[in-house]
């Protein structure tokens, strides 16, 4: 069954993901810690939200527009999110969405306090591919939240800029699989002034493209939501086509035909950094059939190092891992990213019986799949 999620922060994206230590060798040191007061700032939801998803659809994103009214920069070096109701399990993720004093304008015209899909907030925003240099002047993403952390704290001597004047975009994905009361979250993060001079955080997702077809005991052939072609048409109806373009698209890039990919339980795509950096932290994140994660780096060569290798993966309890030290890695470099799915799980999760069976592709409900790899790193 599915346990009530406790309070936990990722940093800094879908999904920052930092508890247990991994030990990775390497021969870059971290920095020291900063000696400044943290100044902590919450930010909360103008009043209590009730979901509610479009029709035929049981997950809502949910964005609130805040202006924080920050009139000095500065470093995010903590956050906590509280969900909320002790007593509801509808909240299935939370992001902060930074935008930019550049983007104001256009994030205030967007505003329109409700359904909010996707990674990108704002119209003609882009993402960049995976150890590419940071989009200068973009919205990118300060924090997020999943099941299973509580405060979270950045790796000593790390933190997010936090230009002044910026507004914040906080996107909250309700599950009403779970529960549909009115809620209201709040988020608090911990801050200190660019003296500090801490080396600035940037965030990579690698994500690869799940292909699960139903159980052979599900009869797919008389199930029309088993064929790939009806599933995706469900996707669109519940997320919009941009829905299907992004799976269609991720499928390319991780070089399978979108017409037919190879289906099955496990999954992996392998990305190329771009840029010299040092890995500090790595997260995981799947959905509710999710069982083993990894991440590697240069795959099938001599220089193989599994960074990441999570077993029995749990979503209520996503755990994200520091690197000590911190782990250099150069432009050409691969990284492979690999999700393995039991969908089984779909008749004994008293969420996912709600819904129906189908073959599961990435999506953003909770009863679709992720598989998505968080590195964080420093210049350098």
């Amino acid at each position: 069954m599915r346990s009530r999620p406790s309070r936990l922060l990722l940093g800094a994206a879908a999904l920052a993901l930092l508890a247990s230590a991994v030990t990775v060798t390497a021969a870059s040191a971290t920095a020291r810690p900063h000696t400044f007061k943290v100044k902590y700032l919450t930010l909360a939801m103008p009043a209590p939200y009730k979901p509610a998803p479009p029709a035929g659809a049981t997950d809502d994103y949910h964005c609130s527009l805040i202006n924080p009214k920050v009139t000095t920069s500065s470093f995010i070096v903590s956050s906590n999110f509280n969900p909320g109701d002790l007593n509801s399990t509808e909240v299935h993720h939370a992001i902060l969405f930074l935008i930019p004093p550049s983007w104001a304008a256009a994030a205030q015209k967007a505003d329109n306090g409700g359904t909010c899909f996707g990674e990108t907030i704002l119209p003609n925003q882009s993402l960049g591919l995976p150890g590419s240099k940071p989009l200068s002047g973009q919205p990118t993403w300060l924090t997020a939240w999943a099941p299973g952390h509580n405060k979270n704290v950045f790796p000593s001597g790390t933190g997010m800029l936090f230009p002044k004047g910026s507004l914040v975009v906080l996107q909250i994905h309700y599950n009403t699989l779970a529960g549909d009361l009115p809620i209201a979250s709040s988020l608090t993060l911990g801050t200190v002034p660019l003296a500090a001079k801490l080396k600035p955080l940037s965030l990579d997702l690698y994500p690869a493209p799940p292909d699960v077809p139903c159980l052979a005991a599900w009869n797919p052939s008389s199930t029309p939501l088993c064929d790939r072609a009806n599933a995706l048409k469900y996707l669109a109806q519940r997320f919009g086509q941009q829905a299907v373009n992004f799976v269609n698209g991720l499928e390319i890039i991780c070089g399978r035909n979108p017409s037919n990919p190879p289906a099955g339980d496990t999954t992996s795509c392998t990305w190329t950094n771009h840029r010299r950096a040092r890995v500090v932290a790595i997260g995981a994140h799947m959905h509710l059939t999710g069982v083993d994660f990894s991440l590697t780096l240069n795959p099938g060569t001599s220089r193989q190092k599994v960074l990441l290798n999570v077993k029995n993966f749990n979503f209520d309890f996503q755990r994200g891992y520091s690197v000590k030290p911190w782990l250099q890695i150069t432009p050409g470099e691969k990284l492979r990213v690999s999700c393995t799915y039991n969908p089984a799980i779909h008749d004994v999760n008293p969420q996912l019986r709600q819904a129906p069976r189908r073959f599961v592709t990435w999506g953003a409900g909770s009863s679709d799949e992720m598989c998505l790899g968080l590195i964080f790193t420093v210049a350098g």
